[in-house]
């Protein structure tokens, strides 16, 4: 099984949450690749078996619109058929983008699987959370 997790950060949480994600994964024998969206290529998404896709929460609950926005708008078309996850972090609201991001995945015709968040700075719980979500893709 092979992984890619695309994550954007501001802060740092999403990239805590990028590593959970991945050592879980990693601890089920999957091979796992991390990127920062702007290390990443929407070319190279067709060689894995599973996406996951992360960003925080921004402005009116939307994904990061300068870099993560773009990418994600490119790959979609792209995905049709393969498993696709999220993730991300926020601050208030109640998690409405990552609803609103899961949703354009099924629209788009990707197989969306799950999705995970945290509250701000994710604690013990929440990387705990990200760790058995990584081996859940796996």
């Amino acid at each position: 099984m092979k992984v890619i997790i695309v994550y954007w950060t501001g802060g740092g949480n999403t990239e805590k949450m990028a590593g959970a994600i991945a050592e879980g994964a990693k601890s089920k024998g999957a091979e796992v690749v991390c990127k920062n969206v702007s290390e990443a290529s929407v070319a190279e998404l067709s060689g894995y078996d599973v996406v996951v896709f992360g960003s925080p929460a921004m402005g009116a609950e939307v994904i990061e619109e300068g870099e993560m926005e773009p990418f994600f708008s490119e790959a979609l078309p792209g995905l049709g058929g393969k498993k696709v996850a999220l993730f991300g972090s926020y601050d208030w609201g109640d998690g409405e983008w990552l609803r609103t991001w899961e949703d354009r995945v099924k629209d788009g015709g990707a197989n969306f699987v799950a999705s995970v968040k945290a509250h701000l700075e994710p604690d013990d719980d929440a990387i705990a959370e990200c760790k058995a979500f990584g081996a859940n893709l796996a």
